[in-house]
């Protein structure tokens, strides 16, 4: 399938609305025309800084100004990381990516200590993806020289529904950090969250802005909000099934050669549903008993389901390493 970049919001929006049949058959018929299809790419997400986010992201109980369980923890230590690390990769995850409650990277003490982590992580042969909120060009090249793979910067929802669900930075700075990324040669994780409250022209539109990039991002996740007690969007119904799977199907038709990710609401699918997602395209996913504060199903789980539907989990490393990194390869 040719690869484009100009899609109307006209044309994704005739994708997304077929016949869910035949759009999970196009979708699948996509998705076979890579030889690796039956492949998924496990990644494991870990806090490294949890909660007192300044921003005010309605679906985040990390946030500081809102009520929930979520309590504030400092710093991962380098030492604890690589444990983490080891034990994801024991279980079969060939991807670490770390977060923290951060609404921007600051040039410190604990931005160094992310450095550190990095460097540590990309030494034991996983790919190593990290989500700090929004960093300038600089703070970029310096975990691309540490040997960062990844950086996560979603984009939530459309431009115009962007200002409903956050307040505290806009559409544009999230498309600033992304450029920033690129630029430092790191590959682009970047999707967004459906159950927000969007419309389906909001999702379309959202779809359009990564489906339109220059380069597609390598990876695309798509995430069911998972309402936390305390926040603004508490009492949002669960997302329907259906609607999980159009939204990888067709991101999967309009960018075909990347990496769709099954994230945040998996836990409340069933084996079954998950297939749908599979079939439709979903290539890759978080696994684990957390991702962040939120409930995900664990490894062994996943194994099972893999053994069931027979998939197979994707190396490290299966595109290349960045070039221009200074950590130990080993």
């Amino acid at each position: 399938m040719i690869t484009k970049h100009n899609w109307t919001k006209e044309e994704i929006l005739d994708i997304y609305n077929k016949p869910f049949l035949d759009l999970v058959y196009e979708a699948a018929s996509v998705h076979r025309e890579n030889k690796d299809y039956s492949e998924v790419q496990i990644s494991s997400l870990i806090s490294i800084k949890t909660g007192g986010c300044p921003e005010d992201c309605s679906y985040c109980p990390q946030a500081a100004r809102y009520h929930t369980d979520v309590e504030v923890q400092s710093m991962m230590k380098v030492d604890e990381v690589v444990d983490l690390a080891q034990k994801a990769k024991d279980g079969g995850a060939s991807r670490l990516c770390m977060g923290a409650a951060w609404r921007e990277v600051r040039d410190n003490r604990d931005f160094d200590k992310v450095i550190d982590m990095v460097k540590a992580v990309n030494s034991m042969d996983m790919e190593v993806c990290c989500t700090l909120g929004m960093l300038n060009a600089h703070q970029a090249q310096r975990l691309s020289d540490a040997g960062l793979y990844a950086y996560n910067h979603n984009l939530d929802t459309s431009e115009e529904d962007y200002s409903r669900i956050i307040s505290t930075r806009t559409f544009d700075d999230r498309l600033k950090t992304i450029e920033n990324v690129r630029k430092a040669n790191l590959t682009v994780c970047s999707g967004g969250i459906i159950g927000l409250g969007e419309t389906v022209n909001d999702r379309v539109a959202m779809l359009q802005v990564l489906a339109n990039m220059p380069q597609h991002p390598e990876s695309v996740p798509v995430n069911a909000l998972v309402p936390v007690k305390g926040t603004p969007l508490a009492n949002q119904p669960r997302v329907a099934i259906w609607d999980m799977v159009r939204m990888i199907a067709t991101a999967r038709i309009t960018m075909p050669k990347t990496a769709v990710r099954l994230s945040a609401g998996r836990n409340e699918m069933s084996v079954l549903e998950q297939a749908f997602c599979f079939m439709a395209g979903a290539n890759s996913i978080f696994a684990g008993d957390k991702l962040l504060t939120t409930p995900n199903p664990d490894f062994k789980d996943d194994m099972a389901m893999f053994e069931l539907l027979g998939l197979s989990t994707r190396k490290a490393f299966k595109n290349g390493r960045p070039q221009n990194t200074e950590a130990e390869i080993v």
